[in-house]
């Protein structure tokens, strides 16, 4: 009996305090950092998007951390961009490492 009780607390213990929470992608904490306070869920949602596969996703990205003055790095662009297709999109990647591609004038490698 004494083991039963003991097991039932262990199970309203846990699940009051769930389990250990995920570790977030670098993706996804840049976009929580600096992007989600324009940018609700809607955005990625909606009929008239401008991300309509892989690559326009990724110019999506580099448009608005340009936009922001953010500077990010190829890498997070990739990682902001590979978070989003996961969690809203589901394009294929153009290749099997993505690359970023840089807008026209950009003055960025």
């Amino acid at each position: 009996m004494i083991i039963q009780s003991l097991a039932a607390c262990v199970l309203v213990v846990l699940a009051l305090f769930g389990a250990p929470a995920r570790a977030q992608s670098r993706g996804e904490l840049l976009y929580a950092t600096h992007c989600i306070a324009c940018h609700t869920t809607q955005v990625h949602w909606r009929d008239q998007r401008l991300a309509t596969d892989w690559n326009s996703l990724q110019a999506q990205v580099v448009r608005w951390q340009a936009a922001g003055s953010l500077n990010w790095s190829e890498e997070d662009i990739v990682a902001v961009t590979q978070y989003l297709n996961d969690r809203f999109y589901g394009f294929n990647p153009s290749s099997a490492s993505p690359v970023v591609q840089m807008p026209a004038g950009s003055g960025r490698p």
